[in-house]
């Protein structure tokens, strides 16, 4: 059987969403498919699937950063509502990266850049970026990085 491209199972999901009248599942997934369709008006190309992932990480991303604001607001409605939605974003993501991989991840491409110090992040984070997106949480894989190169 062939693997479902992301964009088929979203268009999927939709329809399920809308029989079950799961609306916040509804609108993320109509949220996504809007974004993904806009790009590929904008840019004239097909989005692979790992386009879509990085559009949905792009989302969660977003969503955390407003969460804070939410929560010293005070508006826990809206802590809830942005929590369903990231939790459902990130079911479309691969599973993620342990900590054991990433650490192989970052230390091959430290030794494929033959890096030294920390002048060599930018370089080492382009080869790690590619690996692991939407695998792993940015701040931490530049963390990681960070960690390796100082030692």
């Amino acid at each position: 059987m062939k693997h479902m491209s992301l964009k088929d199972l979203l268009a999927e999901d939709l329809k399920t969403a809308m029989k079950n009248k799961e609306l916040t599942r509804k609108n993320v997934i109509t949220m996504i498919r809007s974004s993904v369709k806009q790009i590929e008006v904008d840019e004239r190309k097909d989005l692979l699937d790992d386009d879509v992932i990085q559009i949905i990480v792009k989302q969660i991303k977003q969503r955390k950063d407003a969460l804070e604001s939410f929560r010293n607001g005070g508006r826990n409605d809206l802590v809830e509502q942005t929590e369903a939605e990231i939790s459902i974003l990130e079911t479309y993501l691969p599973e993620p990266l342990s900590e054991e991989e990433l650490h192989l991840i970052i230390q091959k491409a430290i030794d494929e850049t033959g890096a030294q110090s920390m002048k060599d992040m930018g370089s080492v984070m382009s080869i790690v970026k590619k690996e692991t997106q939407g695998k792993a949480d940015g701040k931490v894989v530049s963390q990681l990085v960070r960690q390796k190169l100082q030692s």
